[in-house]
């Protein structure tokens, strides 16, 4: 308790300290309460018991089988009751140093009969058939406990299993609490917690410890002098008389949406519309220009502008991500890291253009429908299964998945490249392996100038204007099986059940 006291004082002022939280992981799981790896039985009912004299004693019998059968159970202090369905026979019985459950079971063998208990020294005997079991058979109640079960197909195997090979019939599942209750002679309720407590094997669980190294690097360089390369050539007196006859934007929109143009619920589809007509609305006369001619025929050339670009951008990212998952044997672990981007499958907006919806839209309480989308997970996922080996060795099966943004979209849809891996390797227990890798190197150059001028060596660095673009990143991901629980070793190869 010391140590975890220690370990929490340097966290609270060294919170990013990962020998202590790592310390601190261990302390705690010392004082961690160990929780049980095998079956027990949580509640017993219990049955009525009988408990005759402990002796071992000799019979040699001639006669009445009703006879013998009260002769062998008064020789042990037990006096009997005979149901109806006991039917008188000569019989011949010789056994010697038997005990009181020996001469019994050997005695209803010769005389076709069962019993069963009505107290601690008075017994019922009946006739062997399967309607007086039923009738007689006393049952106990027993609810076995079962550790380490993650899903109820584990429960149900096991009920299975008892309905088919101890032929109990009364077996209750309990998945929430683990628990399975059972409802049986007690000869078969004893010999199936025998095989629960002797022959379940607890699943191993293993601690996968993930690293997942991403390094990236970007570089965008611009540099050269642009040259105009684009003239234009227009009438000046017609163009003056179109600058100064333009038609006003609101009353363009007010005539659309009078027409059915356009959706006046359409906020998005109005402010393209206006950016496009405020970009059209720029005078050809805010531009240099050369002229000539005269008259009708007086024309103008517009002129670009010339411009110098210098600059780079370059950026350097190094990610490492770690994390601890713990499974038992045989399920999956997953770990995931990116992010949900949402993509947009409908959007909502009015039909008709009604009254009642431009007086809203007018007075700015008009709030359009929420649209509906998908979110996609981007980034890496990483599954994997283990199945600890009994020479110490772990296997893994490994589904792994990278996701990303393309940068391209279909009608609007964002394309999204996808690549997946899907194998299974052998390790020992603590050994690190690269389970996977991903180097990707993009380089994109362009020159934009004049003819001639872009061919020339040397003058094509100060006469174009020269793009390049490099993209770098490498992804490493390092995966350590641990054992923590190897389960139950022990193991019985018989179970007796007695008639």
């Amino acid at each position: 308790m010391e140590a975890l006291a220690e370990f929490r004082s340097a966290l609270h002022f060294d919170p990013q300290n990962e020998f202590a939280q790592q310390r601190l992981r261990d302390a705690a799981a010392e004082w961690a309460p160990k929780l049980p790896s095998t079956p027990f039985v949580l509640e017993d009912g219990g049955e009525v018991r009988v408990t005759p004299k402990l002796a071992r004693m000799d019979f040699h019998f001639r006669g009445d089988s009703r006879e013998l059968l009260s002769q062998v159970a008064a020789a042990f202090g037990v006096t009997t009751v005979f149901d109806d369905s006991v039917t008188p026979r000569r019989v011949r019985f010789d056994i010697q140093g038997v005990d009181f459950y020996t001469a019994m079971l050997a005695a209803c063998a010769v005389t076709r009969t069962f019993w069963t208990p009505l107290a601690e020294t008075e017994i019922l005997l009946a006739s062997e058939s399967p309607e007086n079991h039923r009738q007689f058979d006393r049952m106990a109640l027993r609810t076995f406990y079962v550790p380490g079960i993650t899903a109820p197909k584990d429960l149900n195997d096991i009920v299975n299993l008892l309905r088919t090979v101890f032929e109990i019939r009364f077996v209750t599942p309990q998945p929430q609490a683990g628990t399975i209750v059972v409802r049986a002679p007690q000869r078969a309720l004893d010999a199936a917690t025998q095989w629960m407590e002797a022959l379940w094997d607890a699943r191993p669980e293993v601690m996968l410890d993930v690293h997942v190294y991403a390094i990236s690097h970007s570089l965008t360089r611009n540099m050269g002098l642009h040259i105009p390369n684009q003239f234009q050539l227009f009438n000046i007196p017609v163009g003056a008389l179109l600058a100064l006859g333009g038609q006003n934007i609101q009353d363009l929109i007010n005539q659309l949406i009078s027409g059915g143009g356009i959706n006046q619920g359409g906020s998005q589809a109005i402010s393209a519309l206006l950016a496009q007509l405020q970009s059209q609305q720029n005078s050809i006369f805010s531009k240099p220009l050369a002229t000539f001619g005269g008259g009708l025929t007086f024309m103008g050339v517009s002129l670009g502008t010339a411009s110098a670009q210098l600059s780079l951008n370059e950026s350097r990212v190094k990610t490492l991500e770690r994390a601890s998952l713990r499974v038992a044997q045989g399920n999956d672990a997953t770990f995931r890291i990116g992010t949900r981007y949402p993509i947009l499958n409908a959007t909502f907006a009015p039909i008709f253009n009604t009254p009642a919806l431009s007086q809203v839209i007018q007075n700015n309480s008009f709030q359009a429908a929420f649209p509906s989308f998908n979110y996609e997970d981007l980034g890496l996922s990483i599954k994997a299964k283990p199945l600890v080996n009994g020479s110490s060795d772990v296997s893994l099966q490994l589904e792994l998945q990278f996701r990303s943004l393309q940068g391209q979209s279909i009608n609007g849809v964002p394309v999204i490249s996808n690549r997946e891996y899907k194998g299974s390797i052998n390790l020992m227990d603590g050994e690190p392996a690269v389970v996977a890798g991903s180097v990707s190197h993009s380089e994109q150059r362009s020159l934009t100038g004049i003819p001639g001028l872009g061919s020339v060596p040397g003058l094509n660095k100060v006469m174009t204007t020269n793009s390049k673009q490099e993209d770098d990143d490498e992804l490493l991901i390092v995966i350590t099986p641990r054992v923590i629980s190897r389960g139950s070793q022990e193991q019985s190869s018989e179970v007796w059940m007695t008639k």
